[in-house]
């Protein structure tokens, strides 16, 4: 079977004196038929390259899933006299929303089964579950396209009565006044950005919905949320880089809204109440890795904040929760986060302790005030995801519940995980990079190795367990993450270094962290495999360009790729609130630098490694156009006889598909495809 070729259409794209060819530009149209054959066509390609490794796609799908406890159910937490809880029954793939009130020994109540919403949906996503203050009603949202576009809808708890009020094109998100008849939502525009609040009244049509705010710029979006205490109701309008918070009290829904801080560049700051105060985070005066400051209700702009923790240069501060005697932190420090406890009585302070080389740590779901307990998560490459219960008073902790890995296969003491510090090409600059194996495996030139990142929107990847990666590791494969610029891995520094007009930092560390662990014999550029998702496919898109003969294979998952292109195109979700993230391509200097290392734009005639492309039809993020083009763009100009296989899921989005169990399949899809061309025998160590 031949690979399809995507008909070419000359499009003249011009801005700035500069001009660019783009022959496949049509595949945006999402309608056109011919469009729809071409992805079927390459689906059908992919099909018959991957025909040969079905059965190891079978084998890997049970035996991922034969991992997961198949009734499961998560840790109940207590809130407003309920015990909630979210559990699954075997043979059915989407969660049962739970309560019981007062004790776990009371009888359950079910508020939301999403299985039987989902009958008959190809795709079904629940975005969020709210209870009414008064515990009598709910509200739920669902999407069962995969834009991310959530249609609301309420349930009278006691008669079981899904109430006929139906609030289309949201964000999914409700919040509820503590009048029980009031609900806040979101909607989004064409582009499908967050930009107008409303109030809708329980009983009303909503075509009389209220307009609360409306975000006039096009590079903020909007979020609604209710403080811990439930005493205010925040809308927060921010941008890549600044912040406004205004706010009503919970109580009065017709109260007028008291912004915190109007909205001044580079000022970032999110909002937590207690009794007459605000805590705030914040890089204010700065603090670039930010601060938390608290300020009176009544007065609370800026000039009225004092420190309660001061910045530190060495430590960024990620999050906080406040107790009645304790203040809690969340804290990265050279990479690795720590929770810190703070007395408020004492001022004295300690932290968890924690051993593992390389992990990641948070506070947990603490919905109560008055309490000397704290809840928190704990995972690390070699240890499954477990959340405790900690006594700040007796520091003492207990084990509430750790994630089960069944199978009587798996124990922790069977796998290696190390943190290196790979060299840039600055011979400055230190990369960590995060590792995890099989004791039995060998590092040598033979080994191969899956070198993971992202390195955008300051998001850090952490080392964290993951079920379904067992089964490369337990083929003889080392997984390994490159915490690269452009996250905020050691720091909000380390994010600034690697966005902008220093993104091709990201792509560099990427690249010099895969020669490293190449130099040290950890594996070699025959077995060295790339992967990456969104704008981790942007990554390993352009790492591919910039270095081909470094990998074997690359995995590029909904990938970002044609970068210029949409960033010059408004009406694309999420173009005009990234400008602070990647530029602004309306300004030449941008334009420029974008354009030279934009992973459609550079493809050229020349070898590459071995690729897998997946995308979404109804991706909302990563249009499936761009991992289209660049296929086509691939197909026409590359010079080797690599395989490149393109996968589009065609009732998903950027998310893939739904179901506790559908997405493992798209997993087994990218191990087969590592397996199979690393052409090696991977049996399963012993």
């Amino acid at each position: 079977m031949e690979a399809p070729k995507a008909k070419k259409i000359e499009k003249i794209l011009e801005i700035h004196g500069d001009r660019r060819t783009d022959p496949y530009f049509w595949l945006n149209e999402r309608e056109n038929p011919e469009v729809i054959r071409y992805l079927e066509e390459e689906n059908a390609y992919a099909d018959f390259i991957m025909k040969d490794t079905e059965s190891m796609q079978e084998e890997l799908f049970e035996e991922m899933k034969a991992r997961y406890k198949k009734d499961d159910e998560s840790l109940p937490y207590f809130f407003n006299g309920y015990w909630y809880i979210v559990r699954y029954e075997e043979g059915k793939e989407y969660p049962i929303f739970c309560r019981k009130y007062q004790s776990l020994d009371h009888e359950e109540e079910i508020l939301i089964d999403v299985n039987v919403l989902a009958e008959g949906e190809s795709y079904f996503e629940v975005g969020s579950v709210a209870v009414s203050p008064d515990n009598e009603l709910v509200s739920f949202s669902s999407d069962n396209v995969s834009r991310r576009i959530y249609t609301i809808n309420f349930k009278n708890l006691r008669t079981g009565e899904i109430l006929p009020d139906k609030i289309e094109n949201t964000t999914g998100k409700a919040v509820w006044a503590n009048d029980n008849e009031h609900v806040f939502y979101i909607r989004k525009d064409e582009s499908l950005r967050a930009f107008q609040v409303y109030r809708h009244k329980l009983g009303t049509d909503t075509s009389e919905d209220l307009l609360i705010f409306h975000e006039q710029d096009d590079t903020f979006d909007v979020n609604v949320f209710k403080t811990k205490s439930m005493e205010y109701i925040f809308i927060a309008s921010s941008s890549t880089i600044s912040d406004e918070h205004r706010f009503i009290p919970s109580d009065n829904v017709f109260a007028d809204w008291t912004i915190i801080q109007p909205r001044i560049d580079d000022l970032e700051y999110s909002v937590e109440h207690y009794e007459d105060e605000f805590y705030i985070i914040t890089n204010a005066d700065d603090a670039f890795n930010f601060k938390i400051v608290k300020t009176k209700i009544s007065h609370c702009g800026m000039e009225n904040w004092t420190d309660v923790i001061p910045h530190r240069p060495e430590i960024l501060l990620e999050g906080f929760e406040i107790f009645r005697n304790y203040l809690v932190l969340e804290e990265r420090e050279e990479g690795l986060l720590q929770i810190r406890i703070i007395d408020e009585k004492t001022q004295e302070s300690h932290y968890l302790p924690f051993s593992d080389p390389t992990y990641t740590a948070y506070i947990g779901v603490n919905l109560e005030f008055d309490t000397e307990i704290v809840r928190y998560g704990y995972t690390s490459l070699t240890q499954p995801s477990s959340t405790y219960e900690y006594n700040m008073k007796e520091k003492t902790t207990v084990l509430l519940k750790q994630q089960e890995v069944l199978g009587g296969k798996f124990f922790p003491e069977n796998y290696v995980s190390e943190r290196i510090w790979a060299d840039s090409r600055d011979g400055e600059t230190k990369i960590p990079v995060s590792l995890v194996y099989h004791k039995n495996t060998q590092k040598s030139a033979d080994t191969p190795l899956l070198l993971y990142g992202y390195g955008s929107y300051g998001h850090t990847v952490d080392a964290s367990f993951s079920n379904v990666r067992l089964s490369i590791l337990d083929r003889g494969f080392i997984y390994a993450i490159a915490h690269i610029r452009g996250g905020e891995y050691l720091g909000r520094e380390w994010y600034v270094e690697g966005k902008m007009l220093h993104k091709k930092n990201t792509f560099f560390d990427f690249i010099d962290a895969g020669k490293y662990l190449v130099q040290e014999n950890y594996t070699s550029p025959e077995h060295l495999y790339a992967m990456g998702g969104s704008a981790g496919g942007l990554l390993v898109g352009a790492v591919m360009n910039y270095e081909p003969a470094l990998f074997n294979g690359i995995v590029a998952q909904v990938p970002f790729v044609d970068v210029v292109t949409t960033m010059l195109d408004e009406t694309i979700p999420l173009t005009t609130g990234e400008y602070d993230e990647w530029g602004n391509p309306n300004d030449e200097e941008y334009y420029h630098y974008m354009k030279e290392y934009s992973p459609y734009d550079n493809v050229e005639a020349k070898d590459y490694p071995n690729v897998l492309i997946t995308t979404g039809l109804h991706d909302s993020q990563v249009q499936y156009w761009e991992p289209a083009k660049w296929t086509a763009r691939l197909r026409e100009l590359k010079t080797d006889h690599n395989l490149l296989v393109f996968k589009t899921d065609m009732s998903a989005g950027h998310g893939g598909a739904s179901g506790r169990f559908e997405s493992l399949k798209e997993d087994a899809l990218e191990f087969a495809f590592l397996l199979m061309v690393d052409q090696k025998t991977h049996e399963p160590i012993q």
